[in-house]
């Protein structure tokens, strides 16, 4: 016999999971809704994840070398990547997914066009679950009504997962991501060429920071904000217009998207023999607002221990068996999503704070702490004398923005 496992949804985490299984010859179920989607995201990926998931030059938009930080009182500091063989990748979801959901089909997954509505749950540790789909391969919206059934369902749902709910495993709060992709003037999009910009301030975003990133022939224009009222949303993205106003100007809104992203990780993430990895499990960075390497990472993890655990797919894995990959998990990055999270509580309390951070920023040794812990992902243990540096400068910043006050 061999398991059958069933992965709903097909972003880089559903799709990176389903390419795991399959390698491992194991009878794969992909579901994705809407093959076009295209996810509202910054699209930024460090440069680890082109190593690790093997990503061709096609996949990249843009080699980004070169950041503005940009404070609310519209100081500007440059962080630029000065090896040439390192860079922020910029890519389009559209494209990253497309070819990360294709690949996984080429290697063995069976892709189902569907829309999953609910998951029935057996009375013992054997039964197959039973997932209802509708199947739109007719090419109709509302598709025609269909059963499958799995020994071990991944949830790769997203933010408003239905596997998530089918397992109560519980709410988060989430944040909104709200992006305008502006097509630009030819000489303002050369001044994005390999540049991306990051603004901080109250204006703009009142938790975390708005972005001008560069894609493909245009630039994302966003902001991420845990306010989910939509005339807050608007003020918000009218504010990085402003700020941003001389560089977009004579620019064509060609698209406007939004999106949930969770806040942190869900109550329960593996029960029974359903596991949720990606927006689903609650993997997004605090700080960063980070998602989609450890989309991916978390359910190449999860579908490792998946192979691991049954055998090469010839016997059902336990709930125990799927927990150890949310042990290793934590294991392996725990220690980065709290430095990350204690990051966005210091520093993004209000505008003294933020300034002091951009200012922080100018530090070479904070540029290159940062860059080494984004593009590798690793909290990297700098030298002793440099960490003592940094953490005075950290506190002289917050002194003189009066942002160690409560």
């Amino acid at each position: 016999m061999t398991i059958r496992v069933a992965v709903v949804g097909s972003g880089p985490a559903g799709s990176s999971a389903a390419e795991t299984l399959a390698k491992a010859g194991i009878e794969t179920y992909l579901f994705e809704r809407k093959l076009d989607n295209a996810k509202p995201c910054g699209g930024a990926i460090p440069l680890c994840m082109v190593g690790e998931f093997d990503l061709p030059p096609h996949i990249i938009d843009r080699q980004v070398r070169k950041m503005k930080m940009i404070s609310p009182s519209n100081v500007e500091v440059d962080i630029n990547i000065n090896k040439q063989e390192e860079y922020i990748g910029m890519c389009r979801r559209e494209v990253l997914d497309g070819f990360l959901r294709d690949r996984a089909a080429s290697l063995g997954a069976n892709l189902i066009n569907g829309t999953v509505y609910k998951l029935d749950i057996p009375t013992n540790n054997t039964d197959p679950y039973t997932i209802h789909y509708a199947d739109h391969s007719d090419g109709s919206a509302e598709g025609t009504m269909k059963t499958l059934k799995a020994d071990v369902v991944i949830g790769a749902d997203g933010a408003n997962s239905r596997i998530a709910k089918a397992i109560d495993a519980g709410d988060y709060n989430y944040a909104i991501a709200f992006q305008e992709r502006i097509r630009l003037p030819e000489d303002k999009m050369a001044y994005y060429e390999d540049l991306a910009e990051m603004y901080v301030g109250n204006d703009v975003s009142t938790d975390f920071y708005a972005w001008v990133f560069p894609k493909y022939d245009h630039v994302a224009v966003g902001t991420g904000t845990m306010k989910v009222n939509k005339a807050d949303i608007k003020n918000l993205q009218a504010g990085i217009r402003k700020r941003a106003a001389k560089k977009l100007a004579g620019g064509e809104i060609i698209k406007v998207e939004a999106h949930p992203i969770p806040e942190h990780p869900r109550p329960r993430r593996v029960v029974g023999r359903v596991a949720l990895v990606g927006d689903a499990a609650g993997t997004v960075t605090k700080s960063s607002g980070e998602g989609i390497y450890f989309a991916a990472k978390s359910a190449r993890m999860c579908a490792e221990a998946i192979v691991e655990f049954s055998n090469g797919g010839t016997r059902i894995p336990t709930e125990a068996d799927l927990k150890v990959y949310l042990k290793r998990w934590d294991k392996k990055y725990g220690l980065t999503y709290k430095v990350l999270d204690i990051l966005q509580t210091v520093f993004y309390r209000s505008d003294a704070t933020r300034e002091a951070f951009v200012e922080m920023c100018a530090d070479k040794d904070v540029q290159r702490m940062t860059f080494d812990s984004y593009l590798y992902k690793t909290v990297v243990p700098a030298n002793p004398l440099i960490q003592m540096k940094i953490t005075a400068k950290t506190i002289g910043s917050l002194l003189r923005g009066n942002a160690l006050a409560p």
